[in-house]
């Protein structure tokens, strides 16, 4: 087999290993976007998986490739990307997506594969080969999204709390079970829109590096495109049920009412960052916004040792994920 061949087949494995993580970043993030529908009783959960994985899918015709161009071409400096660095990243964050899912915590995807990047990175170059302003407003917004998501969410339920002031809990309970679908749909199509578009940065690296793209190129094919977007639907679909009752009532018990201000100030959330190209948390967004409804009713209405738990995840997520890619990077050395 000569060196074109070999080169061929290693990029076909890596890609194989990316729309993997992009199915278990689905998998791993679906209680994100059906933990609360699911919790208040709106959807039953094997209705809520579908309706999350087909607006994920929807999100394809919805944004544009910002956050993909971010994680593309980013975060590392032209030239340092090969086909080890990417098989060291990706396998950073598969593994600490399996430990976090196995154990239940809500960790980030997106950052477990922001990490292995920059360990990779790190590993083969040092330091100086990150682009500090993408890695910098991407680490900026582990702490952003979900206070955005924790000031939105607050904010909705404060202004609903208002609004239907004279109106019975009946009435009212009534009206949010219908709009719960309206705001479901509207995270997972912001679900979607983000995530997706990270594991299509990855590959779209990966094939610059290789030469089966150019850097030049305004996107990446469009087979990478559908095949993320699907990937990612579903794994949704597939569900993660452990951390489902993390999100939905552990942290804090939510009604309709509470659940549809909690996906509303999240999609807002990602749709904001969606729209500035940035690689955000699905996970950390949405939990904010969780606990800024739970917040309103009483700070006692909070379960702050479940918080604080997944707030450490979070500490750990980039550190741990980056650790993993640099040993898989030699590894990968050795063997590819």
């Amino acid at each position: 087999m000569d060196a074109v061949q070999v080169s061929f087949w290693v990029v076909v494995l890596l890609v194989v290993l990316a729309v993997l993580f992009d199915f278990m970043n689905g998998f791993h993030d679906a209680a994100n976007s059906i933990a609360t529908v699911v919790s208040t009783g709106v959807l039953k959960p094997q209705q809520a998986v579908v309706f999350a994985a087909t607006f994920n899918v929807i999100a394809i015709f919805v944004f544009h490739l910002s956050v993909a161009a971010t994680v593309g071409k980013g975060i590392v400096q032209p030239g340092i990307v090969d086909h080890h660095v990417v098989f060291g990243a990706l396998v950073g964050a598969i593994a600490w997506n399996v430990i976090t899912w196995w154990y239940g915590i809500p960790s980030s995807s997106s950052h477990a594969l922001i990490g292995g990047i920059v360990g990779a990175v790190i590993a083969k170059s040092g330091v100086g080969a990150l682009v500090a302003g993408g890695v910098l407003k991407t680490v900026a917004f582990i702490f952003v999204s979900p206070l955005l998501g924790y000031l939105l969410g607050s904010l909705m339920m404060v202004a609903v709390a208002w609004v239907c002031r004279r109106s019975s809990p009946l009435r009212v309970d009534n009206w949010f079970r219908r709009l719960q679908l309206v705001s479901a749909g509207l995270y997972s199509l912001g679900h979607g829109g983000n995530d997706a578009q990270k594991t299509i940065g990855i590959i779209w690296m990966l094939l610059i590096a290789t030469g089966y793209a150019n850097a030049s190129d305004a996107m990446p094919p469009s087979w990478v495109i559908w095949s993320c977007y699907i990937a990612i639907g579903l794994g949704t679909m597939f569900g993660g049920w452990r951390i489902v009752k993390t999100m939905g009532q552990k942290i804090t018990k939510l009604k309709p009412v509470g659940g549809f201000c909690a996906e509303t100030g999240g999609a807002m959330t990602l749709f904001f960052a969606t729209a500035l190209g940035i690689p955000v948390s699905t996970t950390h967004t949405i939990t904010g916004a969780i606990v800024g409804v739970g917040s309103v009713r009483s700070a006692s209405a909070v379960r702050w040792g479940v918080a604080g738990n997944i707030v450490w995840a979070w500490v750990l997520t980039i550190p741990a994920s980056a650790f993993i890619a640099a040993v898989f990077y030699w590894l990968g050395l050795q063997i590819l």
